[in-house]
């Protein structure tokens, strides 16, 4: 297997530049993971899919306005992405890694000043907060560690607020829509994203009503999506990718969701590879035995995996991290079905979704989303593996 194996050709107008109006009239590729068919749909069509009993376990983080634009001292542009607080290194927060632009120019010891307005902001308007580079951030690539500092009477995250924008990915390049568009519906006031759950943007509190109507539960897990959004596979071979560390939390109420699922024979179904990866991380293979009510609840490997990781189950993660990387061999233990994007090639999504079904089937499908003329990436359309 080769990260060659991950690539595929799209057409540029084929990257959906805005989102669906209303968020569930986008469409949704369905792919049948028993034989390989697709289905044509509406996403709101969803509901078609999901019985009572299923679960739809969806990552509610909220993405912060973690794109700063400024100047440095000479008065140079210069952009930095937020991408997570490093309190180990200062308790107070004021440490974050971070990409930043121009890489190779903006060394240690270097000052960027930020103003509300970012880039277009007259000379005279007041800094509302400085950040100065410290170091490469270790074992990434074009990570930095920036010591910010707020203006006068702010706090950091007011500083943030007023001189930063939502990260757009940088395959959008004209959406001057609203920015909350790049929420879902459902996201928590806290911010802690550096890019939206884009699996979940599709769903409206009416689609969402419907579902609970029609018995599916829905509950919540938070990972706070990090730098490897940004990052595509780069190694020849995907196996020497190293997958860089998210913070997520699973509360008990989803563990207790899952297992009740599991002993009705209903599904696991993820909402977007984020919720994935925290079902996933949260299995713990080496779980003890439960008492004997909740035996049945119990579950392995589904049948298919390559690897059968023996019993086990899953449990609650509080502001626990991981580094997951599911790939083709990869075992699934939580996950019956999957809602994700359409994602950019050779990226690390593309491989979990094709660990999820088998690579050929997810090139096939995404040739004949190309074929159908589907949306790709953020803003774009949807599909279903069932």
């Amino acid at each position: 297997m080769r990260t060659d194996d991950f690539d595929y050709d799209l057409p540029d107008e084929l990257i959906a530049q805005a989102p669906a109006e209303p968020r569930d009239s986008c469409r949704l590729l369905v792919l049948h993971r028993d034989d390989g068919s697709v289905e044509h749909r509406r996403f709101s069509d969803i509901v078609d899919y999901l019985d009572a009993g299923d679960l739809l376990v969806a990552n509610r983080t909220r993405v912060m306005p973690a794109r700063l634009v400024g100047r440095k001292t000479t008065g140079a542009l210069a952009e930095t992405l937020l991408l997570r607080r490093r309190e180990d290194i200062d308790p107070l927060g004021h440490v974050w890694e971070c990409l930043v632009s121009p890489g190779k120019r903006l060394k240690p010891a270097a000052v960027v000043q930020y103003r509300p307005g970012g880039a277009h902001a007259p000379a005279t308007a007041p800094v509302v907060l400085k950040g100065e580079i410290l170091d490469f951030v270790e074992g990434s690539r074009g990570g930095r560690l920036v010591r910010f500092e707020p203006a006068g009477d702010l706090t950091l995250d007011e500083a943030i607020h007023r001189a930063g924008h939502v990260p757009l990915p940088p395959y959008i390049t004209d959406y001057e829509g609203d920015p909350e568009k790049y929420q879902t519906v459902y996201a928590m006031s806290e911010e802690h994203s550096a890019a939206a759950p884009t699996a979940g943007l599709h769903f409206t509190p009416q689609l969402i009503d419907r579902l609970r109507e029609r018995g599916v539960r829905w509950e919540e897990v938070e990972l706070e999506v990090g730098i490897d959004t940004f990052r595509l596979v780069e190694e020849d071979d995907p196996a020497q990718h190293v997958m860089h560390t998210e913070r997520y939390h699973v509360p008990p109420a989803v563990v207790d969701a899952v297992h009740e699922a599991k002993a009705a024979g209903r599904r696991v179904v993820a909402v977007g590879t984020t919720s994935v990866r925290s079902l996933e991380s949260a299995f713990d293979a080496d779980a003890p035995a439960a008492e004997p009510p909740v035996v049945a609840r119990r579950f392995e490997a589904v049948p298919d995996s390559s690897t059968v990781l023996g019993r086990g189950d899953i449990v609650v993660r509080a502001d626990a991290t991981t580094n997951l990387y599911l790939m083709p061999g990869s075992s699934f233990h939580v996950v019956d079905a999957m809602i994700t994007n359409f994602h950019v090639p050779r990226s690390t999504l593309m491989m979990l979704v094709s660990a999820f079904a088998t690579r050929e089937q997810v090139m096939a499908a995404y040739q004949a989303a190309i074929e159908e003329r589907y949306r790709f990436f953020s803003f774009g359309d949807a599909m279903l593996l069932v």
